[in-house]
């Protein structure tokens, strides 16, 4: 058994800074690392220390999380020269919460065990709100003993914690959900739109939505979005358009045909190109209203 003390946290953006202050509000000493030094200004005014790099937070924290947009940011932040491998030292705890491919996961444990190091892929299901609620649902691969040791962190930052198995499951299991969230997304967009170009209100239509078997968390969480036709931003579109093609390049490498899956990807990373990119992932209606000249 790993048992750990002080966390470090490297990566303090829209998602990153809730879950830093969620541990910090838990009474945990955390050292914070970000790209842009304005950023861990919330989280240093609530106590946290700020790092001038990687390798100073890593080589005083026992366990430190990595949370950043896309595997090229997670690999910078552990090789470049000032970075996480520079500062690790044998049985320290990196645990990468960043949406990349299982390939990308495995590669990065191994670099981290050539250092003596433990690597745990535990990427989250869940977007702004349920990370400020501390509600997400953690999602992990690598050793099992590691896993154990950062439980009670992982109380903290969510509801549930769902083990996998070795590297790059933890990965696996997010491009699997977040293939489902973005057909759904898509799904409820397709559908408001049908209603519409049959003349039906889209109140009504969304009312209709909330009293059926349809009605989820998700679809309650956006449903002002659509009724306002505003999207800010909760799950960035352009994240999802990411995502997507991380989940095709998945399912091309397992020889699996995923029809939705292609179209999803198309339409998303076509509202992505069209200006919506830094909407919520909702806004890929826009993007369906533009495409049917409305």
């Amino acid at each position: 058994m790993v048992y750990l003390q002080t966390i470090g946290w490297i990566g303090t953006g829209q998602m990153g800074e809730l879950m830093a202050m969620n541990l910090l509000k838990a009474g945990y000493s955390i050292h914070v690392y970000n790209r842009t030094v304005e950023k861990t200004a919330s989280l240093v005014k609530e106590g946290a220390i700020r790092e001038s790099s990687a390798k100073e937070l890593v080589e005083r924290c026992d366990v430190s999380f990595i949370m950043l947009s896309d595997a090229s940011a997670v690999k910078d932040v552990l090789t470049k020269e000032d970075g996480v491998l520079a500062g690790l030292l044998p049985g320290k705890v990196i645990v990468d919460m960043s949406t990349i491919s299982p390939e990308d996961s495995r590669s990065f444990a191994q670099l981290v065990t050539e250092r003596g190091g433990i690597y745990l892929d535990a990427p989250v299901s869940g977007s702004v709100g349920p990370a400020k609620e501390g509600q997400l649902v953690i999602l992990v691969g690598g050793a099992e003993s590691a896993k154990e040791a950062c439980q009670p962190y992982f109380d903290v930052l969510g509801k549930e914690t769902i083990y996998f198995g070795k590297n790059g499951k933890g990965s696996a299991a997010k491009l699997s959900i977040n293939l489902l969230l973005a057909i759904v997304g898509q799904g409820v967009g397709e559908t408001l739109l049908l209603a519409e170009k049959a003349g039906l209100e889209r109140g009504k239509v969304l009312e209709m939505i909330s009293q059926s078997a349809m009605a989820t968390p998700l679809f309650a969480g956006k449903r002002e979005m659509y009724e306002k036709e505003e999207f800010p931003a909760a799950f960035m579109l352009k994240l999802m358009a990411k995502d997507l093609g991380l989940i095709n390049e998945q399912a091309h490498r397992l020889d699996v045909s995923l029809p939705l899956a292609e179209a999803a990807k198309d339409t998303y990373m076509s509202a992505r190109d069209s200006g919506e990119g830094d909407s919520d992932m909702a806004a890929v209606f826009v993007e369906l209203k533009r495409k049917n000249n409305r």
